[in-house]
């Protein structure tokens, strides 16, 4: 888009303002997206479950996938594979370390035994794929084609698990409040208006965040890692607060750890099956946390009886967090 390169032009500071409208436009884009598309399958008979399942966990995802196709379409490496392991980053010591300092987080069965576990296998394939020389012919460190393909397959089988899961234990498995009757023409207006919206806003988000990196002086990778990560969290950043502050804080496990599940196995595995994500300065050191805050969160809901993320343990995440992005940005 032409006319975000000319506003651009005008300083940095303009850049910073389309962020901020890019972030309205891409988690605004998203709601109507699950929204229209949510009245459209209820239209077909699906079930408010399956619906939960598939289209309102893909649109939780949604703001990270378009942020990282720009990218990728940008040739923005960098900030494609900072979004991912930014946003894990934030979504487990910055998220869950707010909302258990707020209220205790309450586990449930599933979660520990499967959701954390293969969030913990997510961290450590990324961190396995960046931090050693990938075979079959792909040259240098990151997360290349073979990987991507890899991540895909375990997506594959989170997906067909959590199916059979909800097939086996309806009990356990709480279905979406039910979805709202809407017309077909204001659910399709609703569809396109949210695509729009999230073309747009990664448009706005992507081309502002390089600028302002190139303008700046630092690299793509600690933009995507502070600014962008943030952005596309804070949806689940105000669910999880204010669940907790409603003594409800057992969903934001769930979501979180969920959100961390589909960033790996389905947006970055669909990026670097596209693109080739090529390694970066400090990408081991984030790789690991984004491995590190789901092992912290399994072991702290092992570890009592109540199974629960405790008030010591959310502290424990955000000091971890604060040191980890002071040494970050010093080092740039």
């Amino acid at each position: 888009m032409e006319i975000i390169d000319q506003l651009l032009a005008y300083g940095w500071w303009v850049g910073a303002i389309l962020i901020v409208v890019g972030f309205v436009a891409l988690v605004k884009g998203a709601d109507w997206l699950v929204d229209g598309a949510s009245a459209i399958a209820k239209r077909f008979g699906i079930s408010d479950l399956i619906i939960g399942l598939t289209v309102v966990a893909f649109g939780t995802s949604m703001p990270e996938f378009v942020v990282n196709m720009v990218s990728v379409a940008e040739g923005s490496t960098e900030l494609a594979l900072t979004n991912i392991l930014g946003s894990n980053i934030i979504n487990t010591f910055v998220i869950l370390g707010l909302t258990a300092l707020v209220y205790p987080i309450l586990s449930q069965k599933r979660s520990r035994d499967f959701d954390i576990p293969m969030s913990i296998i997510a961290g450590v394939l990324v961190l396995s794929f960046v931090a050693i020389q990938l075979p079959f012919g792909e040259t240098g460190r990151g997360v290349g084609r073979v990987g991507g393909v890899v991540l895909l397959l375990m997506f594959c089988y989170f997906l067909y698990n959590t199916f059979r899961h909800a097939k086996d234990h309806p009990e356990e498995v709480e279905a979406e409040e039910g979805t709202k009757e809407i017309p077909v023409r204001r659910a399709v207006a609703l569809m396109l208006g949210g695509f729009v919206g999230l073309v747009v806003g990664g448009e706005l988000i992507v081309k502002s965040a390089v600028d302002i990196a190139s303008k700046m002086g630092v690299s793509e990778a600690i933009i995507g890692l502070t600014i962008v990560a943030l952005g596309t969290s804070l949806p689940e950043l105000a669910t999880s607060v204010i669940a907790a502050f409603k003594k409800n804080s057992d969903i934001a496990l769930g979501n979180v750890i969920g959100s961390n599940i589909f960033n790996v196995f389905f947006v970055l595995a669909t990026s670097a099956t596209i693109r080739p994500l090529p390694a970066y300065d400090g990408i081991e050191l984030d790789a690991l946390m984004a491995a590190l805050g789901s092992i912290i969160v399994w072991l702290a809901v092992k570890t009592n009886r109540e199974r629960k993320v405790k008030r010591w343990a959310g502290a424990l995440l955000l000091l971890i967090y604060a040191g980890y992005l002071t040494y970050r940005l010093m080092s740039i």
